[in-house]
């Protein structure tokens, strides 16, 4: 039986799955095996090592993830794993306070609530303590508790704020959890950390599992957490075997709190003296791993591994450097054609991107193209929450009877209008058969008074509207309506502020060949690409995708699109401490979804947040071997759509310059006066005014 499970595994594979003694972290590559190896690990101490289903602990990232795992056990071994524990850590955190709930200080029938339904007991929280939601947010007190609970911190052990919105946020946080523990409900930070605080206060409940889980499976350990990692360290007592598998260079959930530091903390605590590397990989060509291996040599902060293949180098890595990101979606387009015409499905080709917002111009350009295409893991723009919201508003600056539109956003952001109150309007139209907005001003009392703050602010922006070009006017809108506020509260809000700047990159765009009428033509427009333009339920699509919703997935074809300064690596990156080292990961989780193509863009002028923006390359193509890259198109000059290009004595916007003091550069704007002076963007130094009279300035080759 041993060597029938054993078959095909490589040395590397074969010594992490019958491993003896001590504890072990598996440093296991991009397409290396590493799901084969934790199953066929699981497998042989079932069969071979005759170890008790009971006796093993198996934590996954995903409930997908965990069944899968079960299924090919069971398909190893021949028969069922039932009494052996796998699944999520909330998952199973959940069943071990259903067996202890007294302990826990639980109600047997406690209920699990979800975001929205934690979102929902906020809300009613602040109602019953007379809180304004508007200063304080539901949202943002959702975020602070849950920012507080996920390192394990309680109300009671945060240090004393010293300003009122501080304390405040306190108080709601034990109010909070005072109303959880009434309502007999756990959200999903309280799982995890209602299992921690159990364990650590009871000895020998915690000598009971500690004896119980002989061996505890670790998947995708470089995503853990600090409060995780402490959950494991309690559950494993001094004769527990502790099997980690992960990959420090895929580490790229930093923003939810991952800890990339506990491999090594992992190697320190268990006495682990070097990490067993899986470096040979399946799925990749030669070139597609020269590149990667490139890139991310240039991390500090790594255990560090080579990844190798037995199969052939294949087609070198293909640049295409755009005119602007409509060039850009258009060579897509041009290539994808091309692999279609070589029988390639649709679903074997990608299209990766940094930030959610750059899906908008590479959908329109597949749906104008007849091309299916899906956005994988999150919505097509145009339905995107913040989108709608902001369209909504659009339509009433330009109809304000229109009361779908009025219905939407009455109360978003909130105002105060509940839905007793929009109820009591709906019946007052109905009567009267007319508009919601023409029932407003007829209203009276109580009611009437909620209902003039939204209509006073849509008059508002009407006016506004009036002395500005499309694009301001879009602006104007996201801005005064109090969205870019409000999704600025958010967890993740960055996101959705990308998107609504790309809505006014859209407007700005868009009125360039709509000039009369751009406002209504716009809103059908946006109304057009919402409708059904995606990909039906199982059709062959196109898939479209962040690079952090590619991780886990492969494909025959992958374009990565945005290299550039400020997008990839994001801006946010580099102001942030080892910001820049999580972009590189992310890059090299980029390049190895890719199984036999990889094509590589980036725009010499890009708009963004409604300007237009001339960029440098991403540094990180540089790090990629010449001989292996080659470039399929090359722009001559950065020619943005509404923006004639003019060269003044040699110089022009958009161009690659270096300094022998300030580095790396891209001009921005160029002066003619007296004397010729230019605009500059330094990767280091940000913008500086140089006199060409005096600046020892050079043209800088950066074409391969």
């Amino acid at each position: 039986m041993s060597d029938s499970l054993l078959a095909g595994l490589n040395p590397p594979q074969r010594h992490a799955v019958t491993l003896e003694q001590g504890s072990a972290l598996v440093l296991a590559g991009a397409g290396s095996g590493k799901t084969r190896v934790l199953t066929t690990r699981i497998a042989w101490l079932l069969q071979v090592k005759q170890v008790p289903a009971y006796r093993i602990l198996a934590v996954t990232f995903t409930n997908k993830a965990a069944r899968e795992m079960q299924t090919r056990i069971e398909g190893l071994i021949g028969q069922s794993c039932r009494g052996m524990w796998i699944g999520t850590f909330h998952g199973l955190c959940h069943r071990f306070l259903r067996q202890h709930w007294r302990d826990a200080g639980l109600a047997q029938n406690f209920a699990i609530i979800d975001m929205q339904d934690q979102l929902s007991a906020i809300k009613r929280l602040l109602k019953q303590h007379n809180i304004d939601s508007e200063r304080y947010p539901p949202k943002q007190i959702q975020f602070f508790i849950n920012q507080n609970k996920e390192p394990g911190l309680r109300p009671q052990q945060l240090p004393p704020a010293h300003d009122v919105y501080g304390k405040q946020l306190q108080q709601l946080y034990l109010a909070y959890q005072a109303q959880c523990e009434q309502e007999h409900t756990v959200d999903f930070a309280e799982l995890l950390l209602r299992s921690y605080e159990l364990l650590a206060a009871h000895a020998a409940l915690r000598e009971h599992y500690q004896q119980r889980f002989a061996h505890l499976l670790i998947d995708e350990f470089q995503d853990t957490n600090a409060l995780q990692y402490r959950w494991l360290t309690l559950l494993s007592g001094s004769d527990n075997q502790i099997f980690a598998v992960g990959d420090d260079d895929q580490s790229i959930y930093g923003f939810r709190g991952a800890e990339i530091g506990n491999m090594r903390r992992l190697m320190q605590d268990y006495a682990i003296e070097q990490p067993i590397k899986l470096e040979q990989n399946y799925r990749s060509t030669g070139a597609i791993l020269q590149a990667a291996n490139a890139v991310i040599a240039r991390n500090q902060q790594r255990l560090g591994k080579q990844l190798w293949t037995e199969a052939a180098e294949g087609a070198p890595l293909k640049l295409f450097q755009a005119n602007n990101e409509q060039n850009e979606a258009e060579h897509v387009v041009e290539q994808v054609r091309a692999l279609r015409q070589q029988a390639l499905p649709y679903s074997e080709i990608a299209v990766l991107y940094r930030s959610n917002a750059q899906s908008r111009l590479l959908e329109h350009h597949l749906f104008q193209a007849g091309i299916p295409y899906r956005v994988y893991g999150g919505l097509r723009f145009f339905e995107r929450q913040e989108i709608k919201h902001a369209l909504a508003y659009l339509r009433l600056i330009l109809d304000p009877d229109d009361d779908a539109a009025f219905l939407r956003v009455v109360n978003v952001p909130a105002r105060g209008i509940g839905s007793r109150s929009v109820e009591q309007l709906q019946q007052f139209a109905q009567q009267q058969q007319q508009s919601l907005w023409q029932s407003c001003s007829q209203l009276t009392g109580r009611v009437a008074s909620k209902f003039l703050t939204f209509t006073l602010l849509i008059e508002r922006l009407q006016e506004a509207c009036q002395s500005l070009d499309f694009a301001s006017q879009v602006e104007a809108v996201v801005k005064g309506s109090g969205l870019r506020e409000f999704y600025g509260q958010e967890k993740e809000g960055r996101e959705r502020l990308d998107n609504l700047d790309e809505l006014v990159n859209a407007a700005a765009l868009f009125s360039q060949t709509n000039p009369e009428w751009p406002l209504a033509d716009f809103l059908a427009h946006a109304a057009l690409e919402a409708g059904e333009h995606g990909a039906k339920p199982g059709e062959d699509a196109v898939q479209l995708m962040t690079v952090h919703a590619a991780k886990g997935l492969e494909f025959h074809s992958v374009f990565l699109v945005g290299l550039e300064e400020s997008l990839f690596p994001h801006e946010n990156a580099l102001s942030e401490h080892s910001g820049l080292e999580e972009e590189r990961r992310l890059l090299y989780v980029a390049l190895t979804r890719a199984r036999q193509q990889l094509f590589l863009s980036h725009a010499q002028a890009r708009f963004l947040h409604g300007q237009m923006r001339y960029p440098l390359r991403s540094r990180f193509v540089d790090d990629i071997p010449a001989n292996i890259l080659q470039t399929i198109g090359v722009a001559r000059s950065p020619i943005a759509p509404h923006m004639p290009h003019t060269a003044v004595d040699g110089w022009f916007i958009g161009q690659t310059v270096e300094h022998p003091v300030f580095g790396c550069g891209s001009i921005a704007q160029i002066e003619r006066g007296q004397s010729v002076r230019i605009h500059v963007n330094f990767v280091q130094h940000g913008l500086k005014w140089l006199d060409l009279r005096f600046a020892s300035i050079t043209p800088r080759q950066i074409n391969r």
